[in-house]
């Protein structure tokens, strides 16, 4: 075909094409997307870089994108994980995980799997406990108050050299074997409160604090001259028991002994004071509690003419 019939045919398709009515043209383009819908959206985290630089982001019909909220499973803060459904899929609870040990058949849970372990100190209060776990070798502060602990056995202890606080408040303890916290070189510090002993047991040199309030520990449950060679006993608390007499001697390093709500009667003179040492000074027992006893102390003036303070309780 000459070049002059080529030409006369893209005149007439120019001319189809210009035929078209502009509202039909309009139609058949894509409407823009109204951009007051989107003023809102958070764009900030689409970058724009050399590589998407000439992607076009669409978001016309961002307002009619799938809800899957109906879809996503929900979870509830503080329960269980699912149990796994085929059991092979369950971890074998005897094996080593994460520097947990092993239990042995017959013995007791590892004292870490029913307690807190942080550092040197053990944490086992309100734990449901019925006897002493078995603590780690390097333990220094046990606490274990709240539980139904109902006597403490010779081994219970055994090995923890570096054991320095012991509390067992307000448990059941009715029995304590002689050994028990004896042996224990580094023991500062044995809390026995709101327990149900009747016998105060052997203590180590090393203890400072003692404190066995609100027992049921007669005079007849302390050894002949218990606390002589504790030169190292400070605080010693035994209120709210059932003595009736002020355990002696008491050592030099004394600060602080009640006996409150007892049933002590009478008192020696050298009960505090060294009646044939006129000139002595002890300056280190400043708390003395006798108060809730039947004794009047009035009666007893040379027996504290050595102390800073005289003790509290009933003078008439």
């Amino acid at each position: 075909m000459c070049p002059l019939g080529w030409l006369g045919m893209a005149s007439l398709c120019l001319g189809t094409l210009w035929a078209v009515p502009a509202k039909d043209r309009r139609k058949a383009e894509k409407p823009k997307a109204d951009l007051t819908l989107y003023e809102n959206l958070d764009l900030d985290n689409y970058d724009l870089t050399v590589d998407n630089y000439g992607d076009i982001l669409d978001l016309s019909n961002y307002e009619e994108l799938y809800d899957y909220g109906d879809l996503v499973p929900k979870i509830e803060v503080g329960t269980l994980a699912p149990r796994p459904k085929d059991p092979k899929t369950l971890p074998d609870l005897g094996e080593t995980t994460a520097g947990t040990p092993k239990p042995i058949p017959g013995q007791a849970l590892p004292c870490c799997l029913l307690c807190l372990c942080l550092g040197s100190s053990v944490y086992c209060d309100d734990a449901g406990l019925e006897q002493i776990p078995a603590l780690p070798p390097d333990t220094e502060y046990l606490y274990a108050r709240f539980n139904r602990i109902g006597a403490i056995r010779n081994g219970d202890f055994s090995g923890l050299e570096k054991l320095k606080r012991i509390d067992l408040s307000s448990n059941s303890i009715s029995r304590v074997d002689a050994d028990a916290f004896r042996l224990l070189p580094g023991l500062r510090e044995l809390l026995l409160p709101e327990n149900r002993l009747r016998a105060l047991p052997e203590l180590p040199r090393s203890i400072v604090h003692l404190d066995a309030r609100r027992n049921r520990i007669p005079s007849a449950g302390l050894s002949p001259e218990a606390f002589r060679d504790l030169k190292q006993l400070q605080f010693l608390h035994l209120s709210d028991n059932q003595l009736d007499f002020i355990p002696v001697p008491l050592p030099e390093s004394l600060r602080s002994l009640h006996l409150q709500n007892n049933n002590i009667r009478t008192m020696h003179e050298d009960t505090f004071c060294d009646s044939q040492d006129q000139g002595q000074i002890r300056r280190a027992l400043e708390d003395i509690r006798l108060d809730g006893n039947p004794i009047n102390l009035s009666l007893f003036p040379n027996a504290f003419f050595c102390l800073p303070r005289l003790p509290t309780g009933r003078f008439s």
